[in-house]
C-alpha cells in the first residue's frame, strides 16, 4: 500500500529561475490533539483531514496540541538548487522536520528551543531545513510543531544563497541594535554611579530587560551562550517579560513624578508595580504557558497604562510627559506592528519583523536624550548662575565708568530712564534667551490736566510719589528683574518719559501669582490726596511679551505703548499687545492721515439705496452708505477705512457727518416728492461715547428736522459689546424720537430676549438668510419664523439682499414690511438717486 499521498495532494511551491525569495509557503496542516501520532500515523491520513491555511502563516494562540504541516517543493529551474526549508519562529519548543521522495523517508531534523542547540544544519537560531533538488525535482516536507506558548507557524522557503544574504542583513541589524542597547546601558549605569539617583537605576535595568528579553526571544542567547541548557534560556525569557514591565513602571513613576503632579496616574502605577513584582517572583518557577499568558495580560495594562500616562502627565508637566509619550509611542507601535505580524493581519516585512525592536531603541534614545537634557539644564543653570554673577559684576563697573548720572537718571523722579531700561531688557535678553519676558508700561493721563490746575512743582511731586510707590511695590513682587545700581539700591521700575514708567517681569513668575502684579495696578489707580484735593490719576497700562511681540527693547516697548490703547477694554486694567492693535504701519498711517483730511475736504460721500414697501413696491425709506473718493486712489472700499476709523477714534467724527450729511441730502430731493426715513448706520464706539445723543441731538436741531425721520442702525454684536450702556444710550435716543433699527438680525446673537430690552423699531434680516430662501427650505423657514416673531413683538421688518422678483414674492407671502436690494437699485450718490426717484416714482 502507497501510505503517502501523491504531490498532486500536497500544497505544492513551485521554484524557478524567476523566483523572488523568500517564498513564503501555504500548506496544510493537521492538529493532533492527544499528542499521540508518529509520521507512520500522519502518512495515511486521509486528504479531508488536513485543513488548508488562509494566509502564508498559521497562528493557533496557546495551545498544548502538536500540529503536522505538509507542503511540497518542486523544482522548475535548469539546474541543481540548494533550498532552505524555515519556520520562523525561534520560540517554538519542538520542531521535527521529515523529507519524503518516491514515498520514501530520505531525510529528518528535530530542533526547538527545548532542545540542545546542536546539531543542526545551519548554525542559526531559526527553525531551518536544508535540502537539494535537481531539475524536475519534488520533495514532500512533513514537520510535527508543539510549543507551550502561543503556536505561531510562518513557513518559508529560500534558496541558500538568498538565505544567508537575508541572515547576514539580519546579523548586522542586531548587532547594530544589540551594541546600542548596551552603550545606553553603560551610559546611564554610569550616571548612576555618579549621581546616585535612582531615577537612572531604573532606567538601566529596564533597558537591560529589553535586551535581555530580544536576545532571548530571538534565540542569540540560546545560540551564542546557552546552547546546552535550553531550559535555562527559555527561563530567562519568562523572567525578562515582568523584569522590563516592572523597571519600566518603577522609571515612569521616578521619571514623570506621578506622586507629585497626578495622584491617579500613580495609583495606577503602583498597582501595575505591585502585580509585576508579583508577576516577576512566579516567573522563576511557574509553569512555561502560565507565565507567559500572565505575562501577556500585564503587557496589555502595561501598555495602556504609560500610553496614557505621558499625555495626562503633560497637562501639568510638559517637558517629560511630552519626551515619555513620544518615546512609548514609538514602543507601543511596535509591540502592535509585531503583534499584527505574527497573528497575520500584516504582512512580513523588515518593519514588522523587527518593529518592537526598532521601537525599544527609538525608545530608549529619546529618554536617554531626555535625562541627558535634564541633567545638562541642571548642570547649565548652574554654571549660568555663577557666569551671571561675574557678568552681573563686570557689567555694574562698565555700567560705573561709562554712565554719568545725567545720562541714566531722570532728574525729577531719580528713577533710571528709557536708556537705563532698554539696556536692562537687552542684557536680560542676551543672557536669558529662551527665558520668557512681559515688559509692562504705565502712563499717567492726568498730568498735563494736574498741571494746568495745580502748577509744575505739584505735578513734580506727584512724580515723585508714584515712581517710589511703583518701584517699591514691584521689589515686592517676586519675577520682576531688577539691577542694584552703584548705591546699591534696587531699580524695578523705570521712567520712559515724563508721564511713562516702564518695568520687566518673567512671564512664568508673573503667571503663578498675576493677582499680585495687579493689585499693585489697582492702587496705583487710586486717587491720591494733593493740597487737600483728591486727584484721579487716570493711569492706563500695556503690555508686550518676548519673544513673541518683539525681540529688542524697542519694538517690545513700542508695542507696549500700542497695547495702551485696549486698557480701557481690559477687565485687568492692563492692555496686552497682538497683531490686530498694530495699526501703525506706514500704509495705514498714511491712509489715516488722508481719511481725516478727508473729513475736511469733502472726498466723503453718501450713496443711497431705496427702502420698498413689500406689497406697493412704493419708496417708503432711504439707507445712507458712507463712501470715500481718493484723490490719487479712487474708490476706496468702506471695509478698508472704517475698521481704520473704528481703531483711531474717528469713528464718531465720521458718524456724525454722515448723519448731518444725511439730512441735508434728504432735504434737498424733497423737491423730487420725497418725504420718507433715511438710515445711517452708527457704531458700538459711537454709542458708547457718552456726549454721542447730545451730538445727535445738536444735528436734528440745526437742520430743523423731526427725529422720527431719522433710522440709526447698529448690529447686534454693537449692541450685545456693552449691554448697559448700549441700552441707556438707544434709550436716550428713542425718547428724543429717533428710531432704532437692529441691521445684519440673524448674524450675531439672535436673542429675542435680549432684543426685546432695545429700544427698537425696526429689524433687519441679513442678506445671508434672504439669498437662500428659493433654494433652502431651512432658511424659508427661518426668515418666516423671524418675520412672525418679530412682528408680534411689534417690530417693522426690513428684508437686505433682495435681487429677484421671485425672492421679494417670497417676502411677500411671509408678510415682509419693507425691501432692498438691487432687484430695485444699487446704491447710488445723490444726483443719480435724485433722477431715479423722478423717473421711478411720484408722490
Amino acid at each position: 500500500m502507497n501510505l503517502l499521498a501523491s504531490s498532486a495532494d500536497f500544497k505544492t511551491t513551485q521554484v524557478d529561475e524567476a523566483s523572488v525569495y523568500p517564498i513564503e509557503v501555504y500548506f496544510e496542516y493537521y492538529e493532533d490533539i492527544q499528542n499521540t501520532k508518529a509520521l507512520d500515523d500522519i502518512l495515511i491520513l486521509e486528504n479531508t483531514e488536513w485543513q488548508g491555511t488562509s494566509s502564508k502563516q498559521a497562528s493557533f494562540g496557546f495551545n498544548s496540541s502538536a500540529y503536522w504541516i505538509r507542503s511540497s517543493v518542486l523544482n522548475q529551474s535548469q539546474s541543481v538548487k540548494n533550498f532552505i526549508f524555515e519556520i520562523d519562529y525561534s520560540q517554538l519548543d519542538s520542531v521535527n522536520f521529515y523529507a519524503l521522495k518516491d514515498s520514501k523517508l530520505v531525510a529528518q531534523l528535530s530542533t526547538g528551543d527545548m532542545l540542545p542547540f546542536y546539531p543542526r544544519d545551519i548554525d542559526h537560531p531559526s527553525n531551518l531545513f536544508k535540502f537539494q533538488l535537481v531539475p524536475g525535482e519534488s520533495l514532500q516536507i512533513f514537520a510535527r510543531v508543539q510549543t507551550q506558548g502561543s503556536l505561531i507557524i510562518p513557513v518559508k522557503v529560500w534558496e541558500e544563497q538568498y538565505f544567508f544574504e537575508a541572515a547576514a542583513a539580519a546579523q548586522n541589524f542586531h548587532f547594530f541594535y544589540f551594541g546600542a542597547m548596551v552603550f545606553i546601558i553603560l551610559i546611564n549605569f554610569a550616571v548612576f554611579v555618579t549621581l546616585r539617583e535612582r531615577l537612572y537605576f531604573y532606567y538601566t535595568l529596564a533597558i537591560s530587560g529589553y535586551l535581555l528579553f530580544f536576545a532571548t526571544s530571538s534565540g542569540h542567547i540560546r545560540q551564542l551562550l546557552l546552547s546546552d541548557w535550553p531550559e535555562l534560556n527559555s527561563r530567562l525569557f519568562l523572567i525578562s517579560m515582568p523584569l522590563l514591565a516592572l523597571f519600566s513602571v518603577l522609571f515612569a513613576r521616578e521619571f514623570l513624578q506621578s506622586a507629585k503632579y497626578s495622584p491617579k496616574l500613580d495609583i495606577a502605577l503602583r498597582s501595575m508595580r505591585v502585580f509585576e513584582i508579583f508577576n516577576l517572583l512566579v516567573a522563576f518557577f511557574a509553569p512555561y504557558d502560565l507565565v507567559v499568558r500572565v505575562s501577556a495580560v500585564g503587557a496589555v495594562f502595561l501598555f495602556s497604562v504609560l500610553l496614557l500616562a505621558g499625555p495626562i502627565t503633560s497637562m501639568v508637566r510638559k517637558g517629560p510627559g511630552i519626551f515619555f509619550t513620544i518615546a512609548w509611542s514609538s514602543l507601543t507601535i511596535g509591540f502592535f506592528a509585531t503583534s499584527g505580524r505574527t497573528s497575520g493581519f500584516l504582512p512580513n516585512t523588515f518593519f514588522t519583523e523587527y518593529a518592537m525592536q526598532i521601537g525599544s531603541v527609538i525608545e530608549a534614545v529619546i529618554l536617554t536624550l531626555a535625562l541627558a537634557s535634564r541633567l545638562f539644564i541642571e548642570r547649565s543653570q548652574k554654571i549660568k548662575a555663577q557666569a551671571e554673577s561675574i557678568e552681573q559684576e563686570k557689567q555694574r563697573n562698565i555700567a560705573q565708568t561709562l554712565l554719568t548720572e545725567t545720562l541714566s537718571k531722570d532728574p525729577i523722579s531719580k528713577l533710571s530712564n528709557r536708556n537705563r531700561f532698554e539696556w536692562l531688557v537687552q542684557k536680560s535678553i542676551d543672557a536669558n534667551p529662551d527665558e520668557r519676558y512681559i515688559l509692562a508700561v504705565a502712563q499717567i493721563t492726568r498730568l498735563d490736566d494736574i498741571t494746568r490746575t495745580l502748577g509744575l512743582s505739584s505735578t513734580e511731586r506727584i512724580i515723585c510719589s508714584i515712581a517710589e510707590s511703583l518701584n517699591t511695590q514691584h521689589a515686592e513682587l517676586e519675577g520682576v528683574v531688577s539691577f542694584i545700581n552703584d548705591k546699591g539700591q534696587k531699580e524695578c521700575v523705570y521712567q520712559l518719559s515724563r508721564d511713562l514708567f516702564g518695568s520687566l517681569m518673567y512671564q512664568d513668575a508673573f503667571e503663578k501669582n498675576p493677582k499680585a502684579f495687579y493689585e499693585v495696578l489697582r492702587r496705583t489707580a487710586e486717587p491720591i490726596e494733593v493740597q487737600g484735593l483728591l486727584i484721579d490719576l487716570a493711569p492706563i497700562y500695556g503690555s508686550a511679551l518676548y519673544p513673541q511681540h518683539g525681540d529688542n527693547p524697542a519694538q517690545l516697548i513700542r508695542n507696549a505703548l500700542i497695547a495702551l490703547g485696549e486698557a480701557p477694554n481690559s477687565k485687568e486694567m492692563m492692555g496686552v499687545f497682538h497683531e490686530e492693535l498694530d495699526i501703525y504701519d506706514e500704509d495705514r498711517l498714511t491712509l489715516l492721515t488722508h481719511l481725516r483730511e478727508a473729513l475736511d475736504q469733502e472726498q466723503l460721500v453718501l450713496y443711497y439705496q431705496p427702502k420698498l414697501n413689500v406689497n406697493s413696491n412704493q419708496v417708503v425709506g432711504m439707507e445712507a452708505l458712507v463712501r470715500w473718493i481718493h484723490p490719487t486712489r479712487g474708490l476706496i472700499p468702506p471695509d478698508e477705512f472704517i475698521p481704520l476709523a473704528e481703531e483711531s477714534g474717528l469713528i464718531n467724527q465720521l458718524t456724525l457727518w454722515a448723519i448731518d450729511r444725511a439730512i441735508v441730502d434728504m432735504n434737498s430731493i424733497k423737491q423730487a416728492a420725497y418725504s420718507g426715513t433715511v438710515s445711517i448706520n452708527v457704531s458700538a464706539r459711537d454709542i458708547s461715547k457718552m456726549s454721542f445723543v447730545e451730538d445727535v441731538k445738536k444735528i436734528l436741531n440745526r437742520h430743523s428736522v423731526a427725529a422720527e425721520s431719522i433710522y440709526l442702525e447698529l448690529t447686534e454684536t454693537a449692541a450685545m459689546e456693552d449691554p448697559k450702556v448700549s441700552i441707556a444710550s438707544l434709550t436716550a435716543l428713542a425718547e428724543m424720537g429717533v428710531n432704532i433699527s437692529v441691521d445684519d438680525f440673524g448674524t450675531g446673537y439672535s436673542s429675542l430676549s435680549y432684543l426685546q430690552r432695545l429700544p427698537a423699531k425696526e429689524v433687519k434680516l441679513d442678506r445671508s438668510l434672504i439669498g437662500e430662501i428659493r433654494s433652502s427650505d431651512s432658511a424659508a423657514i427661518i426668515v418666516k419664523a423671524s418675520i412672525n416673531m418679530a412682528q408680534a413683538l411689534g417690530y417693522a421688518i426690513v428684508a437686505e439682499g433682495v435681487e429677484d422678483e421671485e425672492t421679494r414674492e417670497y417676502l411677500k407671502e411671509y408678510n415682509c414690511d419693507t425691501y432692498q436690494g438691487f432687484l430695485t437699485c444699487r446704491p447710488l450718490p445723490l444726483d443719480d438717486i435724485r433722477k431715479w426717484l423722478n423717473k421711478n416714482y411720484s408722490t
